[in-house]
């Protein structure tokens, strides 16, 4: 009997021990995804390399065996101020701290100690995959007249496929997205500056890798280098001067909100960005426009960035 690729479900769910199965459910946990990738036995063939007095191929012993998903989220927040997004999980999974103000706002701002791990179910027809430990990197994602995403990956510690039941996933939390225009996009600032916007990227490059010694084998976060690219319409040099910025190497604030209305504004805050050299220039309809590369930085520890959802 052949298995139908298109019927998927995606779980995450927090776990409260590093390792240990929090069991995500349906009816709490389940992801609305977008091209889902599965590597479900990543990991290291070490070969036995015996002396034969004939020729053939050595057996292989299969080590630091991980697992890796990818997939999209759509970036909509929960559509209630202070509600926690259907999505917070997975960035909890990406060493991100979450406050809940009630009735307010949810923000998340990076962390360095103790970041936390996620336990990822995906069925696939009636086999479910089982990741567990699981640390990952984002990348926000927003282009002119598109969907705005979080295209997220992750790698945990590897667990044998098992045949299950299928779940019933509440997709009720997920909320529709609003497709980035000027009109669903209001702000767009380089160090106080309004610029016209065709794209905007932020990685947080966190650095994910399997770590196997005898009496630990974990997935770890081990570090985060955030990155920037964006692309914007270009203005005269005494508007704004990204040669100069870069020149300098002056901390320049970079803020983007996007949404309108109650429970569905998400707002991005860097107070310290570096302005890259600009390597090119670039043209869309015969309008001169800049690729741009900006690196948040640290100040005091930890806030390169915010994302505040009102």
């Amino acid at each position: 009997m052949s298995l139908n690729w298109k019927q998927k479900i995606l779980l995450v769910k927090t776990e409260v021990t590093y390792g240990t199965d929090a069991a995500p459910s349906g009816a709490a946990n389940a992801i609305l995804a977008q091209d889902v990738q599965l590597k479900p036995m990543e990991g290291t063939d070490v070969s036995r390399d015996l002396e034969r007095p004939y020729f053939g191929a050595d057996a292989t012993i299969p080590t630091e065996l991980m697992s890796e998903i990818s997939f999209d989220v759509e970036l909509a927040p929960s559509g209630t101020a202070g509600t926690v997004p259907a999505w917070g999980a997975l960035l909890r999974g990406c060493g991100l701290a979450e406050t809940v103000n009630a009735g307010t706002s949810v923000i998340y701002n990076p962390i360095t100690q103790n970041p936390e791990s996620t336990t990822i179910h995906l069925h696939i027809d009636s086999t479910r995959y089982v990741i567990l430990g699981a640390r990952g990197n984002v990348r926000f994602d927003l282009q002119a007249q598109a969907v705005p995403k979080l295209r997220f990956t992750f790698k945990g510690l590897f667990v044998k496929p098992t045949e299950a039941a299928y779940p019933t996933a509440d997709l009720s939390p997920w909320q529709m997205p609003q497709v980035v225009t000027m009109g669903n996009t209001p702000v767009f600032e380089i160090d106080g500056t309004d610029l016209v916007m065709r794209s905007f990227a932020m990685d947080l490059g966190n650095q994910i890798e399997g770590r196997f010694l005898v009496g630990r084998e974990e997935v770890k976060l081990g570090d985060r280098q955030e990155s920037i690219e964006t692309t914007v319409e270009a203005v005269p040099l005494t508007t704004f001067d990204p040669f100069q910025r870069a020149l300098d190497q002056s901390a320049t604030a970079l803020q983007l909100v996007h949404g309108t209305g109650a429970g569905k504004i998400a707002t991005l805050d860097i107070p310290a960005a570096q302005m890259q050299r600009p390597q090119g220039l670039s043209t869309a309809q015969n309008v001169k426009e800049w690729p741009l590369r900006l690196v948040p930085l640290p100040q005091s520890g930890n806030d390169e960035f915010t994302l505040t959802l009102t």
